[in-house]
């Protein structure tokens, strides 16, 4: 009995010791690096700073196009708030977001790239905002 667990705590070390080795493909994130091609946005939420949502309606994503539409209530503070992106499976997006996001300049709309798990491909999609009337 002793013996039998000795053998699995030590098959246990080798193998996470294996499979943390430095022959694993992770990026400069220590995200897992895929073979996965896919690069897209799924899902896109805007918060205010009560983590409510400030959307009217759903945003339009069009991936031929790569933008992202967003109408936001009247009256949101575009100068804080909280993007929140769902991207295809082991994509990644650059910038990140850490925190409050500035929308205020609604001429210049901001941008956001969207890097497929195999890090190979890489889609910039442009979110606009725009403000639903009184």
């Amino acid at each position: 009995m002793k013996r039998n667990l000795s053998i699995a705590i030590a098959a246990i070390i080798a193998l996470s010791t294996w499979s943390c080795s430095k022959n694993t493909p992770v990026d400069s994130d220590g995200l897992l690096i895929t073979t996965r091609r896919e690069c897209s946005v799924s899902s896109f939420e805007l918060l205010g700073t009560d983590f409510v949502s400030v959307r009217v309606g759903a945003a339009v994503i069009d991936t031929v196009a790569q933008t992202v539409k967003c109408t936001v209530q009247f009256g949101t503070d575009l100068r804080n708030l909280y993007p929140q992106f769902s991207l295809a499976q082991d994509c990644k997006l650059t910038p990140k977001i850490t925190g409050l996001t500035d929308f205020s300049d609604l001429a210049h709309p901001r941008q956001w790239t969207v890097i497929s798990g195999d890090r190979k491909i890489q889609k910039t999609y442009t979110v606009t905002l725009t403000v639903q009337p009184r």
